[in-house]
């Protein structure tokens, strides 16, 4: 029996990217993910233009494609949300402008379920990344957060913040639950606890392309970062590691 796949699209607010979007990455795993059973997830978290109609004739016109909708927003609260319901081998996330290059989608999958890696991710800093149209202000930005989390976590893996993710069943039921923020910090804080609690993470150098259209406010969104650092060195991972002791998954 193939291995089963459920691609996450997180949206808020994308009525006209959606479509195009969806239809690209439909079009791409039906020429090259045939050795897995997959289906594509939209996560409308709290939109109040057309998405949600927009994912609905998506999921009539594609037998592969379904939505979730959750009146609250939040990136974090939108992957938890679909994760829990999913009872796929593996799930993969994406941003819905697919700023990542979609080649690079069977070997992140490859790496979970060939590999032995409990986690996939992208990198867009990595020596072999290729990075276009990016603003001098975000790679800064970039580069010092990465920093910042290396020295305080002594973490491996380089580019936390990347919209291409792939994770297996054990991640997404019995350590997601356990991350506390609703928001862009949810990705670096799943992949810090996996981390410190012994998870395999694979890190893929991609090929990016910058979103003019960005809804991601730089300085408000580093300040929460910092702050969400701070609450995992002080007691955060202790917290989630005495959790999954407790309940024998660790």
């Amino acid at each position: 029996m193939p291995a089963s796949l459920d691609v996450i699209i997180p949206c808020l607010n994308e009525e006209r990217a959606l479509p195009g979007s969806v239809s690209q990455l439909h079009e791409f795993m039906s020429a090259n993910m045939g050795g897995y059973s997959w289906n594509i997830v939209v996560a409308d978290n709290g939109s109040t233009d057309g998405t949600l109609e927009a994912a609905a004739h998506l999921a009539e016109r594609f037998a592969e494609v379904r939505y979730i909708q959750l009146q609250e927003r939040g990136r974090g609260r939108a992957l938890r949300r679909a994760w829990s319901e999913s009872s796929a081998d593996v799930m993969v996330y994406m941003d819905v402008d697919l700023s990542t290059d979609l080649a690079h989608l069977p070997e992140l999958v490859s790496a979970v379920t060939e590999q032995g890696y409990h986690l996939a991710i992208g990198s867009r800093l990595l020596p072999e990344s290729r990075v276009v149209g990016r603003t001098l202000k975000r790679e800064i930005t970039s580069r010092g957060y990465s920093l910042l989390f290396r020295l305080m976590f002594f973490t491996p893996f380089r580019d936390a913040q990347c919209g291409f993710k792939a994770v297996n069943r054990r991640i997404a039921h019995d350590l997601a639950p356990l991350v506390l923020d609703n928001g862009w910090f949810f990705d670096s804080e799943l992949l810090i606890l996996a981390q410190k609690c012994g998870f395999r993470i694979r890190e893929l150098p991609v090929h990016w392309t910058d979103d003019p259209d960005t809804r991601v406010r730089i300085i408000r969104t580093a300040w929460e970062d910092v702050k969400g650092l701070l609450r995992l060195k002080f007691g955060g991972v202790s917290r989630v590691r005495d959790r999954l002791r407790a309940a024998g998954k660790l």
